[in-house]
């Protein structure tokens, strides 16, 4: 019987079998394709953001490898065949090292012109809310104005005590106040439940649709005082608004194959629409009472959207009541507490077939703003979902800040690849130099930023 010990010794004796010519000139084919694929459409994209590090030089090392190769090949290369193959693979390879310098210096060069700012650069840069790395990455952009607001999420907590982590927020808002700069957005997606996402770095609550368990009696008052609890906890660390509550509609129950992201089922409320309105009201104020900012999302309601807008394109086509009933609570809670409203990438046909709502000038002007009897006559703010998702960043970050901005759009966010941020400014900034955004809708949402810091600020007085 052979031991443990002989197949230990055979294996690390064994050699792989050497490929054929053929097959060896066929791998080093499918990789370079494999590389120059990867460099023309997905150079620094936010699905490798695992990678990011080594990803420029490791798609160099491959490219060079090639081409050394390829030179080596043609010097001994016997037959017209070979040399032709071989002269083909160096000038594939030369392309390729030329192909991945030029994609990395057009990423330098964006973030060059960003960090270089300018009147322009913080002008636009008011509207972006960013996610980040380390707190030192985003020092200078909070001092000289050229973002908004900041995200903060659990790659942010790595070494940090809720001192050490209020400690750094409150450094960033005072150079805002040095520099004669309104403060920061301080947001948080911490809903409760599956959506923690400072967790387990303070305590996770339950999520808000636990308060149904014991029935409806008392249930604005258990909300509100859910909402006052982890509003007190949030603002403890400067954090200022939290991305919640959740009123879109849980529709369906169970998990959906194509839902690997979102799933909302687990996250909302309920499935009545005056039930959700009731709990995310007085969680709102809740939150409110503690000093931070409450948010509704995802309108226009992804209860019944099948597809994953974190991944893919989606559309959202409902008959006129299904659709009072899922923007009900959007409507009210918004009235009621004065929350902000987070915008969806998801189309709606009937509105605008073109742009999703979180994009769309036709659902935010004459939908959402328009003061007559046809709209809602929402002044609050209005947010992006996260430009990283697949239903937009395909189609270029950079057009869909310039779309969201173009729209009318309070604030833009760029989450989850904090890198994303630069291409999406530098773009956006060069398309209100050009007039390509509509220079009074901008001037009105600066103004909506303004005033709501105003309004912020008089009401710690």
């Amino acid at each position: 019987m052979t031991t443990i010990r002989e197949m230990a010794c055979r294996l690390l004796q064994w050699k792989p079998p050497r490929l054929p010519l053929k097959g060896r000139l066929l791998l080093w084919w499918i990789v370079l394709a494999a590389v120059g694929f990867l460099a023309v459409r997905y150079f620094k994209h936010p699905i490798f953001l695992f990678w990011r590090a080594v990803e420029t030089p490791l798609m160099l090392v491959v490219a060079c490898g090639g081409a050394w190769y390829a030179w080596r090949a043609r010097k001994v290369a016997m037959g017209s065949w070979r040399r032709l193959e071989s002269g083909l693979r160096l000038v594939f390879s030369v392309l390729l090292v030329v192909l991945v310098i030029g994609q990395e210096g057009w990423f330098r060069w964006q973030q060059s012109q960003v960090l270089w700012g300018g009147v322009a650069m913080s002008r636009i840069g008011q509207h972006f809310v960013v996610g980040f790395q380390d707190f030192d990455d985003v020092k200078s952009l909070a001092e000289r104005g050229l973002i908004g607001g900041i995200y903060i999420t659990r790659r942010n907590l790595k070494g940090e005590t809720v001192e050490s982590l209020r400690e750094r927020i409150g450094e960033l808002q005072l150079l805002r106040a040095r520099a004669g700069l309104p403060p920061l957005f301080v947001m948080a997606d911490q809903e409760g439940g599956k959506v923690s996402h400072l967790s387990p770095f303070i305590e996770r609550m339950p999520p808000l649709s636990s308060l149904l368990v014991d029935g409806t009696e008392n249930l604005e008052l258990r909300a509100h005082a859910y909402g006052e609890q982890q509003g007190q906890v949030l603002a403890q660390l400067g954090i200022n608004m939290n991305l919640a509550p959740v009123v879109d509609l849980k529709i369906e129950s169970t998990e959906r194959w194509t839902d690997r992201h979102t799933r909302i089922w687990q996250r909302a409320i309920d499935s009545d629409p005056w039930i959700v309105t009731r709990v995310a009201v007085a969680y709102g104020n809740g939150l409110a009472a503690s000093g931070v900012q409450p948010t509704v999302k995802h309108f226009p309601g992804l209860g019944r959207v099948k597809a994953d807008t974190h991944l893919v394109k989606a559309s959202l086509t409902v008959d006129p009541v299904d659709r009072a009933a899922d923007w009900l609570p959007f409507r009210e809670v918004t009235e009621r507490t004065g929350a902000a409203m987070m915008l969806a990438h998801v189309r709606l046909p009937n509105i605008d077939p073109d742009k999703p709502v979180s994009l769309s000038r036709i659902v935010v002007q004459d939908v959402l703003r328009k003061e007559d009897g046809e709209g809602w006559n929402y002044q609050g703010l209005l947010i992006t979902d996260d430009l990283n998702m697949g239903a937009v960043y395909g189609d270029g970050i950079g057009r869909a800040a310039i779309a969201a901005l173009d729209a009318g759009v309070d604030l833009v966010l760029v989450s989850y690849d904090p890198d994303q941020y630069y291409r999406a400014l530098y773009a956006a900034t060069k398309a209100w130099r050009r007039g390509t955004i509509d220079a009074s809708r901008e001037a009105i949402s600066t103004n909506r930023l303004i005033q709501y810091w105003k309004r912020a600020g008089s009401s710690r007085t």
